[in-house]
């Protein structure tokens, strides 16, 4: 007996943007904050980062820890999207341990924290309903920790990372 399987690129995309909203309400959720805001804006969210995976636009998705007094990062967590599509074996993952193992060690935020979620395209992108463009807080003070590859599906990825203040 043969059987195929066939994953196209809208499974990849699907999965991948699925697994990054999943992976960024458990960071929310771990890091001792509410995510009740993020999962009302989950179709917004959606939208946003599976149109520009799509259009292989998007470059980066962070989610920023600030305090709400200052606009000041208190930590931020990065996944940097690769597109390497492949039709190899259907292979797929989502690692979410490396992610709890790294929230543990960045600790819980502060009660008075807030987050937001802010994406990275390429110039020239598409518009998005429910996007529009916005700066980004500075990283200056701060170290990047980098957790390698955590979600990935016939190529499409994206490694996690977060900032820290420097020690």
């Amino acid at each position: 007996m043969t059987g195929v399987v066939v994953f196209s690129r809208t499974q990849s995309v699907t999965y991948v943007a699925d697994n990054i909203l999943k992976s960024l309400k458990d960071i929310i959720r771990l890091s001792g904050m509410d995510p009740s805001n993020f999962v009302n804006d989950a179709a917004i969210n959606m939208r946003g980062i599976k149109s520009w995976l799509e259009s292989e636009d998007l470059e980066k998705i962070m989610l920023d820890i600030y305090n709400p007094n200052t606009d000041a990062l208190l930590f931020r967590w990065e996944i940097d999207v690769s597109y390497g599509w492949s039709s190899g074996d259907g292979s797929f993952y989502t690692d979410t341990e490396q992610l709890k193992y790294a929230i543990k060690k960045q600790g819980v935020a502060p009660s008075t924290a807030k987050y937001d979620l802010r994406l990275r395209t390429k110039l020239g992108r598409h518009d998005v309903d429910g996007w529009s463009s916005c700066a980004s807080r500075s990283t200056t003070g701060m170290v990047r920790q980098s957790l390698g590859s955590t979600i990935e599906h016939n190529g499409l990825g994206g490694s996690a990372s977060y900032w820290r203040k420097a020690s």
